[in-house]
């Protein structure tokens, strides 16, 4: 799996390279991606182990791509399907501020879900943000995730603080 490319127009989902660090290390020190992202990279070194980190799939729990524009290979974000195990999932993404308010995650959301149907032959995916993340709402709805309900307090994000969480769901039976 670590040749894994998916295609949707205008944009290639592929496996994480070194060479991706200095662009890693810029998205995610952007406030907007760090108050909903706890990560620990302030650093190139530390860019560079957490894409090496993203780019290991051996232990078969994740799958994690860079989201590039398809033409230049420019980096606009990342997706992953983490926490797979018994035929359920769970999704995650950012996109980096040039990107944004272009359908990039969504997308991204899209393509990656129907690979993890069709290809892992998972049931259940999950996605969970933020409540007060509408952006991750407005992806999560335009992607095709239905609402389920609001988990209180449930994950201690970026900013350090506990927030609700919606928690949305795709089957891989549903329309």
């Amino acid at each position: 799996m670590d040749h894994l490319e998916l295609t949707v127009p205008g944009l290639l989902l592929r496996p994480w390279r070194d060479e991706d660090a200095p662009a890693v290390l810029a998205a995610l020190a952007d406030p907007a991606i760090a108050r909903w992202n706890a990560q620990d990279v302030g650093d190139l070194a530390q860019a560079v182990a957490w894409v090496r980190w993203r780019g290991d799939w051996s232990a078969g729990s994740h799958v994690s791509l860079a989201v590039t524009d398809d033409t230049d290979g420019t980096l606009l974000g990342s997706v992953s399907l983490h926490q797979i195990r018994q035929g359920n999932g769970a999704i995650g993404y950012w996109t980096a501020a040039p990107a944004r308010g272009r359908g990039v995650a969504s997308r991204a959301v899209t393509r990656l879900t129907g690979w993890g149907f069709g290809e892992l032959g998972l049931h259940r995916i999950e996605l969970w943000h933020a409540v007060g993340n509408t952006a991750s709402c407005r992806v999560a709805e335009r992607a095709g995730y239905r609402l389920e309900g609001v988990l209180r307090e449930s994950h201690r994000y970026g900013d350090g603080h506990r927030h609700d969480e919606h928690l949305h769901a795709r089957l891989a039976t549903d329309r």
